[in-house]
């Protein structure tokens, strides 16, 4: 039976139900008894036209001048009881009405339609009140009346008057058959006393008030029954009419709200069921008292009623959970197809990218490091598409799944599964092949690498055989052995069959590969027949000695004589790299196009997005749990009486040191941003607004952080204790405290890499630039965190660092002092020795500090600062250009009497140092300028507080005249003091080629320990020493000798050429690091010499007054 069939027969119960209980709609007005009716037929749930309940009427019916006690005639009509009523005739029109309506309606259809009987007992009243009564229920009385029994008056006055008028207005009263009977003696004669109440001398026992309460409980269920109806009616309504959504968002939404109301549908169910219980025991209460109890008509009627209508509301609820089965089922599998039709356009159009990556992929090499550098590129690409090819195979085996569960949507599942099959056959057939193409020309570039090192080794090898060994016959024999060796060895390093080569490898060979092939071949058959050669030669000499020659031997061409053999070798390999490197004139072309929609772009960004936006949202759980853990599994313990014995001493009362502030970071975390980030889940693209309204919460990680160094270093010291090791056990963590310590650090460095990959797939998004101020934002607060850091390590500065306002940027430069006063050789020395130096740029001070490493592990080896200088920045001018070196600028203070030139390791930081200083001037000027005006009664104040900020032309010219004054000979002489090898010339930019900076200060502030070890750097020197040959390759100077470092070779030495003699040779690089451990560059030269590339410049390195020394760059 379905449930809307189920449903009309519940109906047609039902209104016969209300029938019985008296919810039919009778006439309204009152009818001729003898002629009133009443429908047999109403559709109770097609109208909204309600019949009197008891509950409307129930002061009428208090009032008991009517009561249908539950009698029935001999032939079944229902009797209606009408008591002594002395106020009868003082009642309303609408209140007998009203209380008639509804008695005449409470017995079955079939009883009232034989018609009632009604007893009216007047036997305490006169005829005249009789009379009336009789008159007032002929008028109002709404159905058929089968016989009228009256009590008359029983004095014997109004007994003959009620006789003798009786008979004269007979038919005033318009019944069929009305008896006036003198005693209830008589009434019994026509009713059985069983069928009678006791004050009319029967045996039924009735209490109105019960019977009011009996008919009101029946009637709430009675319309309880109808809402249910009726709810279950519309919901049968609502489910046939849904249409199945086309997205699985609405279509769990859909499901949703559907459970949730057929979960009130079996609410209320269960409460009517609970209900009629109820009701049933309610009616049984009196046969469970007294076995002997003999229930009513009616009472029997509106019992089996009740049961019935229990029993089909099971029934109903029975259909109703079949149909809701099959409707949840069919939903369920709707959510199924719409996840599994998103997922399918998901993996698609990765699918198709990986696809497009991989037609546009070369798989074309030059050499075996570039074959490697693309198969490793190759392989990376593998990886992600495996990634992509199992959850597309997956996918397919899900689909394949719904299938077998007989899904009704077969026909379109079927096909994708075939389609996402297919498609990863085809990508995989494509790696296979490309993988296979690279591993073959991989191959053949490690033969051909193979054969041409083969081929330089036997030219090495010949080169090398002494001559004057070959004149004796014993000589001759063991290099003839020695070549004859290295030819057994061809075999296994050689090509032997060239067209059989460009065969078997006919698959990969580009005409690159093909020429270098062709390369090969040839130099292999140069070398062996070089090598056939010298064995003739050899043999001849073996085999007969006539007067001593020497023979010359075939020498490869290398461009140094002297250099080491090894170093020739990678000089040969690496220039030959290079040339086939260099052939390759364009990068690897896109083989594929993109003709995706723009929809599909959009969507492959938002499934981008919500891939970061879900590793965002469980990382901050997963961040939030593990707070949790460490708060609750260590921190708490500390304070647990049961574990103060495995504390040892030093960790007491130092919980807030070892965690900080992690405590603060967890309640915020929890209580406010995890809430905040999972709003944005489904619009992760307005994270942002999110980062930027609790930008100021995420500043407690700064507090955390400067904890950090005091925490690791109590951790160090309690690390091994029982404490931990317990803890640790009761979590069952793999990793130690000091571990989970890190996870605040680590986590805010976290957000900016997650709000790049965000703002990476957001191009163009409403929340775009507040992606992109968060990002800011995060990385300010990183920067912050960093210079607090590095603030907090400053050692000897006497003041409080607090008062020089806000750190604005701190970094390491190198640094050049000069001094107006003092001698002159003091301030040239301080332009070729810098100072490491560690700035902190405040509000109001600049710092100068020397960065030490301290020694220990963790933040125990974060880096201190040893305070050197400060410049209050109320008297600091700046040069934003210094000469020698665009890196450079210079920063003064009392009229130029102390000048600071700062170098700044690239360009770019010393313009945001410029500008950040420039800046801090300006809002000084500002603020002066703004007092003079409020106290402009103080001539004196503005100039007190001007700043110095010099021009770029004044700024020369000031430098001119110091250039002036500083003769070259003075330098020549300071310099000539100096023993060892004295640089001719070296620019800051040919320093920055090798990899550094000066690390000497200037003697007035110089440390010992920076002036320990100086780098070489290539370039011209002029020998003060003599430098006698320590082995038949090494080179012998004199002093005064110029020479140049041409390259640094292996095993510390240094090739070096005599530019006097023009000799060249090795020496060792502790010899001229001893030489020259305390020369400095020497006055300018001419730059004529061809065999230095650089070229004679001014020196530009802090101001004209060094104008007089020249970078050469060699």
């Amino acid at each position: 039976m379905s449930l809307v069939d189920l449903i009309q027969e519940v109906q047609t119960l039902l209104s016969q139900l209300f029938h019985n209980l008296s919810f039919g709609t009778p006439p309204r007005c009152a009818s001729n008894i003898s002629g009133g009716h009443r429908p047999t037929s109403d559709k109770i749930l097609q109208t909204d036209d309600f019949p009197l309940c008891a509950a409307q009427i129930g002061t009428e019916l208090q009032k008991q001048f009517a009561a249908l006690p539950g009698g029935r005639g001999t032939d079944g009509s229902p009797i209606i009881i009408f008591p002594e009523f002395p106020t009868f005739s003082e009642l309303e029109e609408d209140e007998i009405k009203n209380v008639l309506n509804y008695l005449t309606t409470v017995p079955s259809i079939a009883a009232s339609g034989i018609g009632f009987i009604l007893v009216i007992d007047r036997r305490l009243d006169r005829w005249a009140a009789v009379r009336a009564t009789l008159l007032r229920i002929a008028g109002s009385f709404p159905a058929t009346v089968n016989l009228v029994l009256v009590l008359r008056p029983t004095t014997l006055l109004q007994r003959a008057l009620s006789d003798f008028l009786f008979k004269f207005n007979k038919d005033e009263f318009k019944m069929k058959q009305v008896v006036m009977l003198s005693s209830v003696t008589e009434l019994h004669a026509y009713i059985d006393p069983g069928q009678l109440t006791t004050e009319l001398g029967g045996a039924q026992e009735y209490c109105h008030e019960s019977w009011i309460s009996h008919r009101t409980a029946i009637e709430a269920f009675a319309l309880m029954v109808k809402t249910t109806a009726h709810t279950l009616q519309n919901f049968g309504t609502e489910l046939a009419e849904t249409e199945l959504p086309n997205d699985a968002e609405a279509t769990t939404s859909l499901l949703h709200s559907h459970s949730l109301k057929k979960d009130k549908m079996k609410e209320d169910l269960r409460v009517s069921q609970s209900q009629g219980a109820r009701l049933l025991d309610y009616i049984n209460e009196p046969f469970q008292t007294d076995t002997e109890y003999l229930m009513t008509h009616d009472e029997l009627e509106n019992l089996a009623t009740v049961q019935r209508l229990l029993g089909q509301l099971d029934e109903t609820e029975t259909a109703f959970d079949d149909f809701w089965e099959r409707h949840r089922s069919k939903l369920e599998q709707c959510l199924q197809l719409r996840r599994f039709e998103q997922h399918f356009r998901e993996v698609r159009s990765q699918l198709d990218a990986t696809s497009e990556r991989l037609c546009g992929f070369s798989e074309v090499s030059v050499n075996p490091s570039h074959a490697e550098h693309v198969l490793r590129e190759l392989s990376s690409h593998e990886e992600k598409a495996c990634d992509v090819l199992d959850y597309a195979l997956s996918l397919a085996s899900e689909g394949d799944g719904l299938i077998e569960n007989a899904h009704y949507a077969e026909d379109s599942i079927r096909p994708k599964c075939c389609e996402l099959r297919a498609v990863c056959e085809v990508i995989s057939s494509t790696l296979r092949d490309k993988k296979s193409f690279l591993l073959t020309a991989m191959e053949l570039h490690h033969a051909l690498e193979k054969a041409s090192r083969w081929c330089e080794e036997g030219i090495y090898l010949l080169a090398s055989q002494p001559v004057d060994r070959c004149q004796s016959q014993d000589g001759a024999e063991a290099a003839l052995r020695e070549l004859e060796r290295y030819l057994e060895t061809a075999p296994l390093h050689t090509l032997i069959d060239c067209s059989a080569i460009c065969c078997q490898y006919e698959a990969v060979l580009t005409t690159q590969l093909r020429d270098q092939v062709e390369r090969v071949f040839q130099k292999q058959g140069s070398v062996q027949e070089m090598f056939e050669k010298r064995r003739i030669s050899l043999k001849k000499l073996a085999a007969k000695q006539t007067r001593p020659v020497q023979p010359v031997a075939p020498r490869p061409e290398i461009k140094s004589p002297q250099a080491s053999p090894n170093q020739q070798r990678k000089e040969r390999r690496y220039s030959a790299d290079n040339a086939l490197y260099r052939k390759v004139e364009s990068p690897i072309p896109n083989g594929g196009t993109r003709h995706a929609s723009l929809s599909e772009e959009d969507e492959n960004l938002a499934v981008l997005r919500r891939h970061v936006m879900n590793e965002l949202l469980e990382t901050e759980r997963a961040y939030v749990e593990e707070l949790l853990c460490v708060l609750e599994g260590y921190a708490a313990e500390m304070d647990n009486p049961s574990m103060a014995h495995l504390i040892p001493s030093m960790l007491l009362s130092k919980k807030d040191i070892l965690f900080g502030n992690m405590s603060e970071i967890y309640q915020f975390h929890k209580r406010t941003f995890l809430k905040e980030l999972e709003a944005y889940t489904n619009c992760p693209e307005l994270v942002g607004h999110c980062f930027l309204e609790r930008m100021k919460d995420l500043q407690i990680y700064e507090a955390y952080c400067q904890n950090k160094p005091r925490s690791e270093s109590l951790w160090r010291q309690c690390s091994d204790c029982a404490f931990f090791q317990e803890c640790q056990k009761k979590l069952e963590h793999k990793l130690g405290l000091d571990s989970y310590l890190l996870k605040p650090v680590q986590r805010i460095t976290k957000y900016q890499l997650l709000l790049k990959e965000l703002l990476k797939y957001s191009k163009g998004c409403d929340g775009c630039d507040d992606l992109q101020e968060a990002l800011s934002s995060i990385l300010g607060i990183l920067k912050a965190v960093n210079d607090s850091m590095h603030l907090i390590a400053i050692t000897g500065y006497e003041g409080n660092l607090s008062e020089l306002g806000r750190l604005l940027m701190q970094g390491s430069f190198s640094v050049w002092t000069e001094h107006k006063k003092g001698h002159a050789k003091v301030k040239d020395l301080a332009r070729f020795k810098p100072m490491q130096r560690h700035l902190f740029l405040h509000e109001k001070a600049l710092l100068f500090c020397k960065k030490r490493e301290e020694n220990g592990e963790g933040y125990e080896k974060a880096p201190s600062y040893s305070f050197k200088h400060s410049l209050n920045m109320s008297a600091v001018g700046i040069t934003e250009s210094a000469k020698g070196d665009s890196k450079k600028f210079e920063v003064w203070c009392n009229s130029r009497e102390e000048v600071f030139i700062v170098q700044a390791p690239t360009f770019e930081i010393k313009t945001l140092w410029v500008n950040e200083i420039r800046k801090v001037l300006t809002q000084q000027l500002k603020a002066c300028r703004d007092a003079s005006q409020q106290k402009s009664d103080s001539p004196n104040h503005t100039a007190n507080c001007s700043i110095s900020l010099s021009s770029q032309k004044n700024q020369k010219k000031q430098e001119e005249k110091k250039a002036e004054a500083i003769p070259v000979s003075d330098s020549n002489s300071m310099l000539a003091k100096h023993k060892g090898w004295t640089k001719v010339s070296l620019s800051v930019d040919a320093s920055e080629e090798n990899d550094g900076y000066s690390s000497g200060e200037e003697p007035l502030n110089s440390d010992t320990e920076e002036d320990a070890g100086q780098k070489l750097i290539p370039g011209k020197y002029t020998a003060v020493a003599d430098s006698e040959k320590a082995g038949p390759q090494e080179l012998s100077v004199k002093s005064g000798d110029m020479v140049q470092l041409i390259r640094e070779g292996e095993e510390g030495q240094w090739f070096v050429r005599n530019l006097r003699s023009s000799k060249e040779g090795w020496m060792a690089h502790a010899n001229l690091l001893g030489l020259i451990s305390d020369s400095k560059s020497s006055q300018s030269i001419s730059s004529s010499d061809d065999s230095v590339s650089g070229n004679l410049s001014t020196s530009s390195s802090c101001s004209e007054t060094y104008t007089s020394f020249s970078d050469i760059k060699p």
